[in-house]
């Protein structure tokens, strides 16, 4: 704040060291960093859809009646909800939930609509996973090493936060649809789904 000679306070504003293209560098990051993170939850999607032979074989395939939780969540042998995360492996509805939400985040990410909600059902996503992996144990219940890294910051982390981040900088508005997505009048009426 800074003072007239008349005794009222005025803001000055904070020039950033580099200015215009500075913040324009930035924002295209952050676009960058968006469409980059919504193609991993789509390759995800699918791959385990068709089995492209990368993380599902394709006899695997969703497509082909495989189950795109049933491999991981049926390996879960450590952590204090292994056992409750491994009778979810398979079923109809946590295979329906797990890929709806990974085609609808990265769908919304890559487009740059909807991040808001695509910040928290992600965070929620990978919080789940990130539980299935219990990073904070050294060993599995047979005394196995689980090769964790870091007891407490994975990648799932890392991903959450990046969906959060992107939300919280309207990321969408650079090379993506946000700014159209938030002028519909039923996300203006709901800011909760911008």
């Amino acid at each position: 704040m800074a003072t007239t000679a008349s005794g009222h306070r005025h803001s000055v504003p904070v020039q950033h060291p580099e200015g215009h293209n500075g913040r324009l560098a930035a924002v295209q990051s952050l676009a960058v960093l968006r469409v980059a993170t919504g193609l991993l939850f789509l390759w995800a999607f699918v791959d385990k859809t068709f089995g492209l032979g990368y993380a599902t074989a394709a006899k695997n395939a969703w497509i082909d009646g495989g189950s795109p939780t049933r491999g991981f969540l049926s390996h879960v042998d450590v952590g204090p909800f292994a056992e409750t995360l491994r009778s979810w492996g398979g079923t109809w509805w946590a295979d329906w939930l797990f890929m709806a939400g990974l085609l609808g985040i990265g769908l919304a990410v890559t487009f740059g609509v909807g991040l808001r909600i695509s910040a928290i059902t992600g965070t929620v996503m990978m919080l789940l996973m990130w539980v299935a992996e219990w990073p904070l144990s050294r060993t599995n219940a047979a005394g196995e090493p689980t090769m964790s890294t870091n007891p407490i910051i994975d990648y799932h982390l890392i991903y959450a936060l990046v969906l959060i981040a992107l939300a919280a900088t309207a990321a969408g508005n650079t090379w993506g649809l946000g700014e159209r997505w938030s002028r519909l009048s039923i996300v203006d009426r709901n800011r909760w789904l911008r």
